[in-house]
């Protein structure tokens, strides 16, 4: 599968030195038969001096490896980062009588459990976001050749909003497996008191007492939480990024910075979590409460918490999801710059495209 997403990325719409060239007038699908060319060689040598700037080819397996790792560091830490936000988050949404607000969550918390008590759960958000960020962000790009390949350019740039939509949703699907076991484990460890306080002692007592369905009752609602999350996570950055250059800095991207375009990347990404957070938040609360009881189905919990409960805790997601989303493209666009990936422009409409629609003679 790799070996033939590599040989299609060679001619992708999404490859960016192949962008960058034809933006600069030096490639195109096929040359200017009349009017004074320059010397073969010189063009030759730029598009190799194009090409050297990267560490590997566009949709290589080391680009997808490398993507993956970008997406391990970007989830993971994040994630973990946030826990004692997560734990507060949680409790609210489970036990809403006890932890009536963000402020009175934490204070409950700190006075019942101390300031170690935040930090239940780490482990397995570590680990389980470590892995659903490789899944996410390796098999976003993957998929987002392939669904290319299959559009062609045109219609690649035409439903470019779609396309982002339809990969993103592919890859979480996958990813969400990945988390699910983990996601389980620590959401019981930071809302049943006295369960458990490690990943070790929590992951074999829920298998004794329910098997494996213990860590799998989760991943539908998951995938109700993760896939809108990830589809606006991914469209809306996309689309964000295009706007902010377009309309917002002052000089195309080719002349900004590398930590000038780190910048947008960070904007971008902290208003595309809003929206996520806003989007996935009712499925995050039946999630919350269903991995909290034994034999509750997600149905039985969505009638039972109500329009009204299922809104409860937005605010401190809000803030968690916003924050998290912006320091994931920022970590996830750093990786590309540290290891000289490819790193496509905002896209632009093919010139085929211009001379049907009459915008070029």
């Amino acid at each position: 599968m790799f070996s033939s997403v590599a040989h299609l990325a060679r001619a992708n719409p999404f490859n960016a030195p192949h962008l960058q060239l034809v933006h600069d007038g030096l490639a195109g699908p096929r040359s200017c038969p009349s009017g004074p060319t320059a010397p073969p060689s010189r063009s030759r040598n730029l598009a190799a001096a194009a090409v050297e700037e990267y560490s590997c080819e566009f949709g290589s397996m080391k680009y997808y490896a490398l993507c993956g790792f970008g997406g391990v560091l970007s989830c993971g830490l994040t994630h973990t980062a946030v826990v004692p936000l997560d734990l507060v988050k949680c409790r609210m949404q489970v036990d809403p009588q006890k932890y009536k607000g963000i402020f009175n969550g934490f204070s409950v918390t700190l006075k019942e459990d101390g300031v170690r008590g935040l930090a239940k759960g780490w482990a397995p958000t570590f680990i389980g976001y470590s892995l659903q960020g490789l899944c996410k962000f390796g098999f976003y790009e993957v998929f987002k050749v392939l669904y290319s390949n299959m559009l062609g350019e045109e219609n690649t740039y035409l439903w470019r909003t779609s396309l982002y939509l339809a990969a993103s949703a592919s890859a979480e699907f996958f990813a969400d497996i990945a988390l699910a076991p983990m996601e389980a484990t620590k959401v019981r460890i930071q809302t049943q008191p006295g369960y458990a306080n490690t990943l070790r002692d929590a992951a074999p007592k829920m298998y004794k007492e329910e098997g494996l369905n213990a860590f799998y009752k989760g991943v539908a609602p998951l995938w109700m939480r993760q896939i809108p999350y990830t589809m606006m996570k991914f469209a809306c950055f996309e689309r964000t990024v295009e706007a902010l250059y377009k309309f917002v800095v002052p000089k195309p991207r080719s002349e900004c910075t590398k930590s000038e375009q780190l910048v947008v990347t960070f904007v971008a990404g902290y208003i595309a979590g809003v929206f996520c957070a806003i989007v996935s938040h009712p499925a995050d609360s039946v999630v919350s409460v269903l991995n909290k009881e034994k034999g509750s189905t997600a149905s039985q919990v969505l009638k039972r918490l109500g329009f009204k409960g299922v809104w409860k805790g937005l605010f401190a997601r809000i803030i968690m999801i916003g924050t998290l989303t912006a320091l994931q493209w920022f970590i996830y666009d750093s990786v590309k710059v540290y290891f000289r990936l490819p790193r496509p422009p905002p896209p632009e409409m093919p010139e085929s495209l211009k001379k049907k629609l009459g915008l070029t003679q």
